[in-house]
């Protein structure tokens, strides 16, 4: 079983939020004290972070769903509801967040580079929050939103300095593993390499990563072999190197054909054109191999290659080739814009959005559309005939129903607010009435306008006892 893992499909949730609660203190002599119903808490976010101590992808292959706990509800005595935690997932450096239709939604490299893959939905108010001047007590509360739920596909390239490219068998095992301390498997038979290997290479002052990548063979650019699933580990590098085989056993192959069939497979791959190429000739100790190496290396040369004689078994070229590399590196590095400190920008995203828009389809629905609208009534309990009466009352402020009139909707034709695949869909009148009128204005409690049983028997006492007091005052027995 593989161990490397460098592209995996994960299916994040985030947390819910808690529904807001609605409730009305209750206190010896104060049967009606008002609301006080606490808000939801915040669903938890799943937030993607780059830690370097990872390198595999491993373990969202074997467990790609992923979910942040939900928020919890409020309760009453104005307790809120206890925010969901947050998911964290460590992810290697290099690592890029597509979405399914291969969109790049971010490219995370450096330490602790985050993004947040899942948001998380907003607690619904409790009725304490939702109570006004004109809604003293009301009988509903909002619930939370659901938490954004969405597939992500996450691919690793590789953040590596140099890559060895080349056929299988050309040593590039061999090689990685005297310029660094790497310990890649090297055996005498062909694709031994099935992943990706890095080492690290100190040259003077400069210290720079190697990765070895899984041999090329051609029509690797279509998927052949196991080309096509690693070339993305050598998008990143800074330079590219070829190591050719002087000492191959296959008669139908030569040095100078290898490293042609590798450039057009790297052409067709697409991207990789402005890298600097590097030649090692590789395995120079057997005899036949040095032969071979005097004779195309002029015209390797004429090319415009530079070209590097080396060993892995003798260990001869090796002190040359990593300080060639080391100072390609360095050029590199140098023409790199300079990075400056990062500055922390706090943008909110804006949540009172007012815009929407009302188009008639086909079927002669109306379709209702913006931030507000949906949010209101993905919080609306459409159980509570008060909450309905509510979200009608925010609807006809935010001017729905004059937007629909416009269009030209009539009394009875169907409303649908939402996407097609998640609306509310309803026969729309132009004033709409839930029931919860009769109780008095919406979101009211008439009940809370009557005066308390205790204050009112005081007065009807002190109103016995003030008319007893004007009879008897008016009582004249003469």
């Amino acid at each position: 079983m593989t161990t490397f893992v460098d592209r995996v499909e994960l299916h994040v949730a985030a947390g819910n939020g808690g529904h807001g609660c609605a409730s009305v203190h209750r206190e010896k002599f104060k049967p009606l004290g008002g609301p006080d119903g606490g808000n939801g808490g915040r669903g938890g976010d799943v937030t993607l972070v780059v830690d370097q101590s990872v390198t595999t992808l491993l373990d969202y292959h074997h467990s790609p769903h992923r979910k942040a706990t939900n928020g919890q509800p409020g309760a009453g005595d104005n307790r809120s509801g206890k925010d969901g935690q947050d998911l964290v997932l460590p992810v290697p450096d290099g690592t890029v967040v597509l979405d399914r239709q291969g969109n790049v939604l971010a490219d995370l490299v450096g330490q602790g580079t985050t993004f947040v893959a899942g948001q998380g939905g907003r607690g619904g108010l409790g009725n304490a929050a939702l109570a006004s001047a004109r809604r003293k007590a009301p009988g509903f509360a909002l619930l939370g939103e659901p938490g954004e739920a969405r597939d992500v596909v996450l691919e690793l390239k590789t953040v590596a300095d140099v890559a060895l490219v080349g056929y299988p068998s050309a040593g590039k095992s061999s090689l990685i593993s005297v310029l660094s301390a790497a310990k890649p498997k090297i055996a005498d038979y062909p694709f031994t390499t099935l992943v990706p290997n890095l080492g690290v290479v100190t040259a003077g002052s400069t210290v720079y990563t190697i990765a070895d990548v899984p041999g090329l063979i051609p029509g690797a650019s279509q998927g052949k072999g196991l080309g096509l699933e690693f070339l993305r580990h050598v998008e990143r590098c800074s330079v590219l190197v070829h190591v050719l085989d002087t000492a191959t056993l296959e008669s139908e192959r030569d040095p100078v054909t290898d490293l042609d069939v590798i450039e057009d497979e790297l052409k067709q791959y697409g991207g990789l054109d402005d890298r600097p190429r590097i030649v090692v000739l590789n395995k120079i100790d057997i005899p036949d191999g040095q032969d071979l190496a005097d004779m195309i290396r002029p015209d390797l040369e004429e090319r415009g290659y530079q070209v590097y004689e080396a060993s892995a078994v003798a260990r001869t070229g090796l002190k040359e080739l990593s300080f060639a590399l080391a100072g390609i590196v360095a050029e590199a590095r140098a023409a790199k814009p300079k990075e400056e400190a990062t500055r922390i920008v706090i943008r909110p995203k804006a949540v009172d959005d007012a815009g929407f828009t009302v188009t008639r389809e086909e079927d002669g629905l109306y379709r209702v559309r913006g931030e507000k609208p949906e949010r209101w009534v993905r919080q609306t309990d459409f159980n509570n005939d008060e909450a309905v009466g509510y979200l009608a009352d925010r609807l006809n402020r935010l001017g729905v129903e004059d937007a629909l009139v416009k269009a030209g909707a009539r009394g009875g034709d169907g409303v649908a607010i939402g996407p097609e695949d998640n609306a509310v869909v309803f026969d729309w009148e132009p004033t709409m009435m839930a029931g919860a009128e009769m109780l008095g204005r919406r979101g009211e409690d008439h009940r809370m306008e009557a005066p308390r049983p205790a204050a009112q028997r005081r007065r009807d006492r002190d109103a016995e006892r003030d008319e007893a007091q004007r009879e008897f005052d008016d009582f004249d027995p003469f």
